[in-house]
């Protein structure tokens, strides 16, 4: 609560990497500013030592059963609800986004599933609003094409409810402290805007 208005809580998927000391840092920088973050863990405590190794992991689980883990750790949460993830994470944010009524807004690092095509969860709904943070030479992000279904997003969105934050740099998993990949300048920017974006949704 801030006053009389209550804030929006705020589920925060991880990585393939799994739920790394980065990410619940990253959770505390949230929490620093007012809001209440939780972040599930989905991995069954398993931290892939790398990105591959973490794809591989999610392959060997299947996309079925973490899909169900996170349907239950969301289950369990008291509303409103906004969602956030980071890479993978990012996927399953969007996920509910889309598709649970009721969520509050979006904060998708370093991912961005299509609206449009065979991989989408459908249009993005009316009223939610979106916040998307990636380095402009990642070469998952930028050179896979979700760069691209960002840009899709926040046109088909609008500047109203849309924003796109486009960093320089090659980093993939750039915001996680605990990796080679971090970069400390981008990670501050991203959590000042992911802040003031969490402010307004009250």
């Amino acid at each position: 609560m801030r006053g009389s208005v209550e804030m929006a809580g705020v589920v925060l998927f991880h990585h393939v990497q799994g739920l790394t000391d980065g990410v619940l840092a990253f959770a505390e920088q949230l929490r620093a500013g007012g809001h209440t973050v939780h972040t599930p863990e989905l991995f069954d405590g398993e931290r892939p030592a790398s990105v591959e190794e973490g794809i591989a992991f999610v392959r060997s689980v299947g996309d079925q059963l973490l899909d169900e883990r996170a349907d239950r750790a969301v289950a369990e949460l008291p509303g409103p609800l906004a969602y956030a993830g980071f890479s993978w994470g990012a996927a399953q944010a969007q996920r509910y986004a889309q598709t649970r009524p009721g969520a509050r807004g979006a904060l998708l690092y370093e991912s961005c599933v299509p609206i449009s095509g065979e991989w989408a969860f459908g249009p993005w709904p009316a009223g939610v609003p979106v916040q998307i943070h990636g380095m402009d030479q990642d070469p998952i992000f930028a050179l896979e094409g979700d760069l691209d279904a960002a840009r899709e997003l926040v046109a088909a969105a609008g500047p109203d409810l849309a924003e796109l934050f486009v960093y320089p740099g090659d980093r993939h998993l750039f915001t996680d402290s605990s990796l080679p990949s971090y970069d400390a300048d981008a990670t501050a920017l991203v959590v000042r805007r992911s802040v003031e974006f969490l402010n307004r949704l009250g």
